[in-house]
């Protein structure tokens, strides 16, 4: 586990938070009007007359006039190059502005009405319509601190670059590249990131196939060290183990209106042979000692992805934070079992509400409806992370718990704070789990990393769908403001 490098030395307090709520999202579920901050770290939460001792002649004092903070929010699956050089466009803003994203009637259940579109943004989103959106080392800049400016924006702290190495070296936008993570470590060498970066490392096509030779000699060549690990880390590695539903391309015990059940991306030949390349990496993963993300929508792909953490664990036990990626067709029956290995899921819930028609349109309404099943995942025990994906989704997270609480079904009135508690915790603490870090952030307990978002308003005191609405007012990242409104 890494730390923040930043000592507690005593002293009065450098920044105080004062005159709103604190949620500190801490096990204790702590809470208080005011908040102090000294070298990097959080110094207390409490009431005003308890923070004030901490005030000294150089704190700078900010007054919340009512507005709350809350830990500094973790989109632990966001593409930020991508996003950065992309932006303000999204995948599905093109999709949406382009064509209608109706499932045809008829009941021929094919795919959807703009599966040109589709095809080109969702089956491979990473795929422009024109030339390269970056192409050289100071595109690759721009577009890093471009999507630095804007995370910072909406209270984003920290993210999971999810994809990231020379399996996309000749890709198709200039996003995913082994350069593009030789350009954060140039960034963060002059500290110019806004915010902490987990790295998932790639050695094969982005939403497209892997070899197994190409992908062990990857990971034998990773070179995982950084400067600063608690700012720039290369946390693991990424596999597509299959595509998505819509495009029939999910591995799936349901049978597509083809008469297929879908497959796997990882190279081979027969699927026979697929699924065992795909269980060598995971095992191959797991014996190096490194996190795994796999991109996995199909029932049946979930279910191998399991077989094989559950082997690997086996043959040698280690907390790594396996996890899987969308996990659209995940199963009860698998959540038991991801709960057991301590496997988390991390999931998008904007994704949901604009597929699930398409889901609908070649597996049915009930397929669809099971899909996702946030809530019964987070109720099972397994460690759910919200993300945005972005910018296949926009990268506000105020959208992704209002996404979520619809997905999951109207909270009972006695059940509304705590279903909040659970969103913003899927937000922050949940991917600081992920992160393998969750003894230095994610909470804003006395030692913890001073990562703060600041909002207008108290969230627990609003429902979920009324969160876009409130502004993110100010931004800390390692007791640094980085953004004030």
């Amino acid at each position: 586990m890494q730390g923040v490098e930043r000592s507690g030395a005593e002293g009065p307090a450098e920044l105080v938070l004062r005159g709103g709520t604190v949620l500190a999202l801490d096990a204790a579920d702590t809470r208080g009007t005011a908040i102090a901050v000294r070298h990097g770290r959080v110094l207390a939460v409490g009431e005003e007359a308890r923070i004030a001792p901490l005030i000294g002649r150089r704190t700078r004092v900010v007054e919340l006039d009512g507005r709350a903070v809350i830990p500094g929010i973790n989109d632990s699956h966001l593409h930020a190059a991508w996003l950065g050089a992309m932006w303000p466009d999204t995948v599905f803003g093109a999709m949406e502005a382009g064509a209608s994203a109706e499932v045809p009637s008829g009941g021929h259940g094919g795919p959807p009405a703009d599966a040109a579109v589709l095809e080109a943004s969702a089956a491979d989103p990473h795929v422009p319509a024109g030339p390269r959106l970056v192409d050289d080392e100071d595109g690759r800049r721009r577009a890093i601190l471009r999507a630095g400016e804007l995370i910072a924006s909406l209270g984003i702290t920290s993210y999971t670059e999810p994809g990231l190495g020379p399996g996309e070296d000749d890709g198709a936008t200039g996003c995913f590249g082994q350069a593009v993570l030789d350009s954060y470590r140039a960034l963060e060498s002059e500290r110019a990131l806004r915010a902490r970066v987990n790295v998932l490392a790639l050695f094969g096509v982005l939403d497209g196939p892997s070899e197994l030779r190409a992908f062990l000699a990857g990971l034998r060549g990773l070179e995982r060290q950084t400067e600063r690990p608690a700012w720039l880390r290369v946390a693991g590695v990424k596999i597509f183990a299959d595509g998505i539903p819509p495009m029939l391309q999910a591995w799936t015990a349901h049978v597509y209106p083809d008469g297929s059940h879908g497959g796997l991306l990882v190279g081979g030949g027969d699927l026979d042979q697929r699924a065992a390349n795909l269980g060598e990496m995971i095992r191959a993963v797991h014996r190096q000692g490194l996190q795994l993300g796999v991109h996995a929508t199909g029932d049946r792909t979930i279910d191998h992805v399991i077989d094989a953490v559950e082997a690997a664990a086996a043959e040698a036990p280690a907390d790594l934070r396996h996890y899987v990626i969308h996990g659209d067709l995940v199963t009860p029956a698998a959540l038991d079992r991801m709960r057991g290995l301590g496997m988390g899921l991390n999931v998008q819930a904007g994704i949901a509400a604009k597929t699930a028609p398409w889901v609908a349109g070649v597996l049915g309404e009930e397929v669809a409806a099971a899909a996702w099943p946030i809530g019964r995942a987070i109720e099972a025990g397994v460690r759910v992370s919200l993300s945005s994906d972005a910018p296949v989704l926009a990268p506000d997270w105020r959208r992704g718990v209002a996404d979520a609480d619809a997905w999951m079904g109207a909270a009972a009135p006695a059940e509304a704070e705590r279903r909040m508690l659970q969103l913003l915790r899927a937000y922050t603490v949940v991917p600081a789990h992920q992160d393998g870090a969750e003894s230095w952030k994610g909470t804003l307990a006395p030692r913890m990393a001073a990562d703060l978002c600041v909002l207008e308003a108290n969230p627990l005191e609003l429902a979920p769908a009324e969160l876009p609405g409130v502004g993110v007012e100010l931004t800390v990242v390692d007791g640094d403001i980085v953004y004030e409104r």
